[in-house]
């Protein structure tokens, strides 16, 4: 497989992780994948039974990775690296996807609220026939949460499209009293293990 040039396909609608690409030079097309079709989204972010939240989000970055390969042959794109990624929050080995109405927002800042959670991101990136991925895991302590805090937060448009219902690089930051690991994984995509990962693949980082 002779590749196009060292420009990478990213497998993501997340914008958070477009910027992060950005931040550190790779230089990348969007191919995202479709979330209605008649038979729903191409990827499934369920959870299957009994799944642990590490084999979870690895397995549905795989399955991102996998359709996004299928897309770019069958739509005779030019033959780019791909990356794709997946992002979970895990609280007491519960895994909180993104909240569906302002009831399961509230409820999972509360929960989260005076805890420590879980932030887990797992990168795939594929050349060719050779597939490099990782999860990266940090965890990320809340200080208390007023009733009010909450309600002026759900009323904003953050936590509808984010794991765990908050984003760390938005207003929730003022939630976070500390975190061990990684920023920029807790983000969306772990700036070290992705660079890591494309160096693997032949692409140049720096």
């Amino acid at each position: 497989m002779k590749l196009a040039d060292q420009k990478i396909y990213l497998a993501s609608k997340s914008p958070r992780r477009r910027e992060l690409l950005r931040q550190i030079g790779i230089e990348f097309e969007l191919l995202l994948l479709r979330e209605l079709t008649p038979r729903g989204p191409e990827v499934s972010e369920a959870v299957n039974p009994s799944e642990l939240a590490t084999d979870y989000v690895a397995r549905v970055t795989r399955e991102k990775l996998d359709c996004a390969r299928q897309t770019m042959w069958l739509r005779k794109l030019p033959l780019r690296t791909v990356l794709a990624a997946d992002t979970t929050v895990v609280l007491d080995q519960r895994i909180l996807g993104k909240p569906a109405s302002l009831a399961e927002a509230t409820d999972m800042l509360r929960s989260l609220q005076n805890r420590t959670h879980q932030v887990l991101t797992s990168v795939a990136v594929q050349r060719g026939e050779d597939i490099f991925q990782i999860t990266q895991s940090s965890d990320v302590a809340f200080g208390p949460l007023t009733d009010a805090m909450i309600r002026a937060y759900c009323a904003t448009s953050e936590p509808y499209d984010k794991a765990g219902g908050y984003a760390i690089q938005g207003l929730a930051a003022m939630f976070v009293h500390e975190i061990t690991g990684s920023y920029s994984g807790i983000m969306g995509l772990p700036l070290f293990e992705t660079s890591q990962l494309l160096q693997q693949a032949g692409l140049r980082t720096l």
